[in-house]
């Protein structure tokens, strides 16, 4: 199988289909979480990835968007957003979103937002973390999102291998229990603006991670013209 991992779309329809144009015929699409939030087209993300048998799970942002509390813990912008996104979402993505769920298991792997442990909230941040949430695994693969930032995590008899991808980087799977985040396709965070992704190839055992140029200029209009806070207009530019 040839799998299309996604994480962090954050309402964001032009990077989300330059990145399902850029990964070309897959048998599946994994989503990690955040679907929504920050961005301005909640609706036509979620349509696409229902469009498209997308399966995965939720994030904080999805949680929030369909009521949650975990606004509270949202800094100002980031709050700002939801509360529009609350407002702007239709009934079918709530509904959509709702019956997400926080954790998934498919093919073998562990699918989470934010770590194992943890699957709403949790950076995997640091080496700590990541031996804690490789320990956590029960399965010999977990994919987990929240950071924005394309990275690996494996376990190596009790070594954690830090492996940190740039664009068309891959890695080889083993016995080894391994933690990886795809990076963001709608609100990258490491420098990098270009819209990231993964693509696991089953058969192979192999993961490949890549980057992706889209329309941000689009993106930011249609964020201004929404009234979105003018700081999340402007981080795309830059991928922080």
């Amino acid at each position: 199988m040839r799998i299309a991992v996604l994480s962090d779309i954050h309402s964001n329809i032009v990077a989300l289909d330059t990145v399902l144009a850029a990964a070309g015929p897959v048998d599946a699409v994994w989503h990690l979480g955040d679907v929504v939030g920050y961005g301005p087209e909640p609706d036509r993300v979620v349509d696409r990835l229902r469009e498209v048998g997308a399966v995965g799970v939720r994030g904080n942002h999805d949680a929030a968007a369909i009521g949650g509390a975990e606004i509270e813990w949202f800094n100002p912008d980031a709050r700002a957003a939801m509360e529009w996104t609350r407002t702007a979402i239709a009934k079918r993505t709530r509904d959509w979103l709702a019956a997400l769920p926080e954790r998934r298991i498919e093919a073998g792997c562990t699918l989470v937002h934010g770590s194992p442990r943890d699957p709403l909230w949790e950076y995997v941040t640091s080496v700590p973390v990541a031996r804690a949430n490789l320990a956590e695994l029960t399965t010999p693969i977990g994919w987990h999102g929240h950071t924005h930032i394309p990275i690996a995590f494996r376990d190596d008899d009790g070594r954690v291998e830090v492996i940190t991808p740039g664009h068309d980087s891959t890695i080889g799977l083993d016995e080894r229990t391994v933690l990886l985040n795809p990076g963001s396709v709608g609100q990258p965070r490491d420098g990098d603006p270009r819209a990231g992704f993964a693509l696991f190839d089953t058969d192979a055992a192999r993961i490949g991670w890549y980057r992706v140029a889209y329309d941000i200029e689009a993106v930011q209009a249609a964020m201004v013209d929404a009234g979105l806070p003018a700081r999340l207009v402007a981080r795309l530019s830059v991928g922080v």
